[in-house]
């Protein structure tokens, strides 16, 4: 397994749509574990395919608190099928732009159709923070990120923080 590089805004690729997978094979397993170890170091509870430069439908997703044993969710294709009137507003944050968060508004819950780690066709009713977390991992897919939700001066602001945390980083 490998840590992957995370793309960070406002590098275009995050803009871009996600291509559907074709089959979930070892190559494509071995790939899901780099995005899932390079999850849990950075450390996150949810990462799409194109943050770590692929344009492919993947996640994977571990809501599990820092006590419990770790729950890898593996989402290929996924698909949101019904989302609830009911709202949620969770002060959500992104490996894609480190260290900002905001309070944004989804769904309370949601009903995902997707392909598992093994290749079978799953699907699920998602409440509280696995909902808001597959909403904003899928969102990457379509190629949105959290900021994109608020004002245009507060997005932008988000990305000047990023850009030097990035170049101090380097």
């Amino acid at each position: 397994m490998a840590i992957l590089p995370i793309v960070t805004v406002p590098d275009p690729l995050l803009k871009k749509i996600s291509e559907p997978v074709k089959k979930v094979d070892d190559k494509l397993r071995a790939f899901m574990d780099d995005m899932l170890e390079t999850m849990y170091d950075a450390p996150g509870i949810g990462l799409a395919a194109v943050q770590v430069g692929k344009l492919w439908r993947i996640l994977v997703i571990d809501i599990a608190r820092d006590e419990e044993n770790p729950k890898p969710m593996y989402f290929v294709n996924p698909e949101i099928t019904w989302t609830s009137e009911e709202l949620n507003t969770y002060n959500e944050g992104c490996l894609s732009i480190p260290e900002q968060y905001a309070e944004i508004e989804r769904p309370a819950e949601c009903k995902i159709k997707f392909i598992d780690y093994n290749g079978e066709e799953q699907e699920i009713h998602a409440t509280g923070l696995l909902a808001t977390c597959v909403q904003h991992e899928i969102d990457h897919l379509n190629g949105i990120v959290f900021i994109d939700y608020l004002s245009k001066i507060k997005r932008s602001m988000y990305v000047r923080k990023v850009k030097k945390l990035v170049k101090e980083n380097e």
